[in-house]
């Protein structure tokens, strides 16, 4: 397991842009599959972007395909979710999560259960 710490939430206006942060510390991230989630209130988490290891492969659940993009820098032990265009629907806490896992299909960055590390989330606020 990794410790996972998110930055970059905050308050923003519909229709404007938030960087989301992921990043460890103390351990590499290179190796590990990252994914972001949410939580709306009174909702259960959500998948919302995967990427794997080597960025080769990434995976967004639709209501945010292009609007919002998920990379990764290694060499700094950071993914990012880049969130453009956001709605009101997108006010949550956001969760970034990892996993190592020698067998990785589309279908397992989607679900939670597959991720062994999680942050402490960070709050998204879309205002009207």
């Amino acid at each position: 397991q990794v410790q996972l710490v998110e930055s970059g939430g905050g308050l923003v206006q519909a229709g404007g842009s938030l960087r989301l942060s992921c990043a460890t510390s103390g351990r590499t991230l290179s190796t590990y599959a990252v994914g972001w989630f949410r939580q709306a209130p009174e909702k259960g988490r959500e998948f919302v972007a995967a990427i794997g290891w080597s960025a080769l492969m990434s995976y967004y659940t639709d209501s945010v395909k292009g609007r919002f993009t998920i990379s990764r820098d290694n060499a700094r032990n950071t993914v990012y979710l880049q969130m453009n265009s956001l709605q009101l629907e997108d006010t949550a806490v956001y969760y970034c999560s990892a996993a190592q896992k020698a067998i990785a299909t589309s279908r397992h960055y989607t679900e939670a259960g597959w991720y062994d590390s999680w942050g402490q989330g960070t709050q998204v606020t879309v205002s009207s």
